[in-house]
């Protein structure tokens, strides 16, 4: 059976225009536009399935959760949090995972507005959100999660976001309070707004301290393509190993979220180095693995539970036509440190 995607292609069209002729949203259409759309959904006798149907009658209510990868476990807490609140609202979640491609955000944002679900949680913290710009245009909710709303308001209708500068000041601050002077950060490519905020968080603690975090002490992927979302543990591990084989290796380490730092642990017992007699390290998230590794994994927890509450509550309010704005719209969140047994002071050694 022909989809909206065919009908699209035939006519030459978006498949949100698709959608708007087919749910009657082509008053500043030009004719001409409206009249392939038509001729193409009769070439292909193309129509709406019934969920679609459903949604503009009302009868069901749906969100799309768009996120990198649910193999992080950050990801699947977020898609159980966030189906949790929808449900208490009488709302389904529909998650698809994009691995911070902007094309394929597009195809599924595309999708979703084609099948009737006007709102969609954007999980990827893009440095622009230009390539979703025209669905929001034409009657999309986007509501951003992990992504403060700075420089997206014509696009961002929702959002809510840790303050990642804070967070990386405080994973900083933390080994820097330890006695660590050689800290380096594990990441993936630094592509993301939440990356970067914590990065410069960290930098920016460093400073504050007189201590400076050069280029080689920031290991961020290697040859990896993309962003390292399904990577994690592995690049985690593969980055520690080429930190502590050099000359003058780090005591301490940031990793960018948990995934990263639980990989850096098995890098580390590679090279036979102690966690955290030899090696301290921090992550971001507080996932449920941080708590049982071993030693327990001391992070940075984002309040998950809250922020999916905030972000749904504030999205469906927009779906339904009420007017969000300020602080109601746009939240930001604490970051919590969370001491656990991956970190310690600096060996006396080292302090010298």
């Amino acid at each position: 059976m022909a989809g909206i995607h065919e009908v699209a292609r035939i006519a030459g069209v978006s498949a949100s225009t698709v959608s708007n002729v087919i749910n009657g949203r082509d008053e500043k259409m030009r004719p001409e536009t409206k009249r392939r759309v038509l001729d193409a959904i009769t070439q292909l006798n193309y129509s709406p399935n019934i969920a679609a149907r459903q949604l503009k009658s009302g009868q069901t209510s749906t969100i799309g959760l768009i996120v990198p990868s649910v193999a992080n476990p950050f990801w699947g807490s977020v898609a159980h949090h966030v189906e949790r609140v929808a449900l208490q609202h009488g709302y389904k979640v529909l998650i698809c995972n994009a691995e911070r491609d902007p094309v394929v955000e597009t195809r599924y944002a595309e999708t979703l507005l084609a099948s009737g679900i006007t709102g969609i949680i954007l999980g990827s913290s893009p440095l622009s959100f230009e390539h979703l710009r025209d669905l929001a245009d034409n009657g999309l909710h986007i509501a951003a999660f992990d992504r403060r709303n700075h420089g997206a308001e014509n696009v961002v209708a929702c959002s809510v976001s840790l303050d990642q500068e804070l967070a990386g000041m405080i994973a900083a601050q933390h080994l820097i309070g330890l006695g660590h002077k050689r800290i380096a950060v594990v990441s993936g490519p630094f592509k993301t707004n939440s990356r970067l905020g914590r990065l410069n968080g960290i930098r920016a603690a460093m400073g504050r301290a007189k201590l400076e975090l050069p280029d080689d002490m920031i290991w961020q992927g290697g040859d990896v393509i993309g962003f390292g979302d399904n990577e994690g543990a592995e690049l985690g591990r593969i980055g520690i190993r080429e930190l502590l084989s050099r000359d003058y290796p780090p005591t301490a380490i940031i990793a960018v979220n948990d995934m990263y730092a639980l990989g850096a642990y098995a890098g580390a017992r590679d090279l036979g180095f102690r966690v955290p007699e030899d090696l301290s390290i921090v992550g971001f998230d507080d996932i449920v693995l941080s708590e049982i590794a071993q030693p327990a994994l001391t992070t940075i927890r984002q309040p998950v539970p809250a922020m999916a509450d905030a972000i749904v509550r504030a999205l469906i309010r927009r779906m339904e036509g009420e007017a969000v704005e300020g602080e109601q719209a746009h939240i930001d969140v604490a970051p919590q440190l969370i001491v656990r047994g991956s970190t310690a002071s600096v060996h006396r050694a080292d302090r010298a």
